[in-house]
């Protein structure tokens, strides 16, 4: 390998110049550049296309070791010890003592999404800021169609994701079913680079499918290659809970949990996983929060069906005691479906984690502020549903997780970023530190604490359901894309910035289908030959 005296000549400038951006915020964390007029660093052409981090334990899903990373023009050039500073244009990066990781990627994000008559607080900006800071590179956000019209939606998600600051990939969701609907679904996949749609199981008159439009659904998406998600409460029983509460004079944020139990995210997951095992049809389950749906996971997997179960960190490390607040502006922070449950499954989810029963986590990040958590003071049932959680997944996972011996650094980097990848179909261009690879990556120093709170994070929200949680183990420097976009405390993007990454279809998961379908058909011992009997 040439080392990056040869690798020399042709430097990439980011010239992006000094870009004013002032968001309305109520902190002074969301205040990336001046208002006026900008500042040195302002730009977000980071420090140039040439870093060397020397010193540093480098961590992918299968292995750590001490090396450098150099990186040129937004690619990892070079991964061994020893490499050498070519010349003062390279920035070197001095990570001794600190773990040198892979970019997190959240698989499960909803920014400037239109949902309970309002819309989620923050937007391709502010969101991917809040990442960044929190060392996640890219995400995956669900596009949500136009009165069921797929390329009407994406056309909006287009247009948000315009000040886009990092990568970001999208999933379809899917609201109805038409024959317009299955062809677009086609055009997403093969035109779009879409490989993953999801079918909300509850919200019920809104976005629920009902189980023949998920089985056609899931028909199709196993023809094209794409992954089936789902959402996975039962909407008619939780409607039939809603009322319940509201009958018996519970109208606050308690009444949320107590209207969809646990009882009713298992009774969904397992209906979609034997939907699915039906068609023979990989299934993703997203925001796993109870036992209930986490043992369906783990028994069809036991069966060998291909099923993946996604953890948000609200669910591994919350519970719901805080929805019992008497301040309704706390307890309403925290309503989320499925909501964050009691005491005690968030550790089963944690050790389903760690035993790989649960496989990658999310965040369901879908913030709204005390103001839109207000709309349903008198009626739980529009208070709009979602937590914050990209800026802070990193970090409370690596405290609540490797800090206690529950899972290990390369497993960190599996569950955060190297697994995302595989599912999607994007490794190794994403989730690992190899030759070849885009330049994604946190430098993490495991010795330093952190508290978190609506003062200091990157939201646009004025509340956050970590509020002053502590913890170990700080991202200390974001690079994105062969940028440094976070260091020393300070972000360094612009509006306008991110890239759309295209999923490609048929990913691992896939693999073996066809042998499956074959193997079936030839157990069938059908049709049988027979002849018409006399009358």
């Amino acid at each position: 390998m040439a080392t990056p005296c040869r690798l020399g000549g042709l430097m990439l400038l980011l010239l992006l110049g000094a870009v004013a951006v002032a968001i309305a915020a109520s902190h002074p964390a969301n205040e990336f550049c001046a208002a006026a007029g900008g500042g040195a660093g302002c730009g977000g052409g980071g420090d140039g296309a040439r870093i060397l981090i020397k010193g540093g334990t480098v961590v992918n899903a299968h292995r750590a070791e001490e090396s450098d990373v150099y990186i040129e023009d937004g690619v990892v050039i070079a991964v061994r010890p020893n490499i050498p500073v070519g010349d003062d244009n390279v920035k070197v990066i001095d990570a001794t003592g600190k773990f040198v990781m892979p970019g997190g990627i959240d698989p499960h994000t909803h920014l400037e999404m239109e949902f309970m008559g309002t819309v989620t607080i923050d937007d391709f900006f502010s969101g991917h800021a809040a990442a960044l800071a929190g060392g996640t590179t890219m995400h995956i956000d669900f596009v949500i169609p136009v009165n069921g019209n797929l390329t009407a939606g994406l056309e909006s998600y287009k247009q948000k994701a315009e000040k886009s600051a990092m990568d970001y990939g999208f999933h379809m969701a899917i609201t109805k079913w038409n024959d317009d609907v299955s062809r677009e679904m086609e055009s997403m996949v093969k035109d779009h680079g879409i490989n993953s749609f999801k079918f909300f199981m509850a919200y019920k008159g809104s976005l629920m499918v009902t189980d023949d439009l998920l089985l056609q659904g899931l028909h199709k998406c196993k023809s094209l290659g794409a992954l089936a998600m789902v959402h996975a409460e039962n909407g008619d029983a939780v409607a039939d809970g809603q009322q319940r509460m509201i009958d018996l004079g519970i109208t606050g944020p308690e009444g949320h949990a107590l209207s969809r139990p646990p009882v009713l995210e298992g009774e969904a997951t397992s209906r979609a996983i034997r939907l699915a095992k039906f068609v023979n049809t990989p299934l993703y389950v997203v925001h796993v929060m109870s036992i209930d749906a986490m043992e369906e996971i783990a028994k069809a997997k036991r069966e060998g069906q291909k099923v993946i179960g996604e953890p948000v960190v609200s669910g591994l490390v919350l519970d719901d005691s805080w929805l019992w607040d008497p301040d309704f502006t706390i307890a309403s922070k925290y309503v989320m479906s499925p909501p964050i449950r009691q005491a005690g499954h968030n550790k089963a989810l944690q050790a389903a984690l760690s035993s790989g029963i649960l496989q990658l986590v999310g965040t369901d990040h879908c913030t709204f502020n005390s103001t839109q958590k207000a709309f349903g003071f008198d009626d739980f049932r529009k208070i709009p549903n979602g937590v914050n959680g990209i800026e802070e997944r990193m970090h409370i996972i690596w405290d609540s997780m490797v800090e206690t011996g529950q899972i290990s650094v390369t497993d960190y980097v599996r569950v955060t970023s190297t697994e995302c990848a595989k599912i999607f179909n994007i490794y190794p261009r994403k989730g690992a530190i190899l030759e070849g690879s885009d330049a994604d990556m946190i430098i993490l120093n495991p010795k330093r604490s952190f508290v978190m709170g609506a003062h200091t994070h990157h939201s646009r929200s004025n509340t956050n359901v970590y509020e002053g949680r502590k913890g170990k183990g700080i991202v200390e420097v974001t690079i994105s894309r062969g940028r440094v976009v976070w260091e020393d405390g300070i972000l360094n993007i612009v509006p306008g910035s991110g890239r759309y990454i295209r999923t490609p279809p048929f990913g691992y998961l896939f693999d073996g289908i066809e042998k499956s379908d074959a193997a079936y058909r030839a157990s069938l011992r059908a049709p049988v030959q027979r002849g018409k009997t006399s009358a």
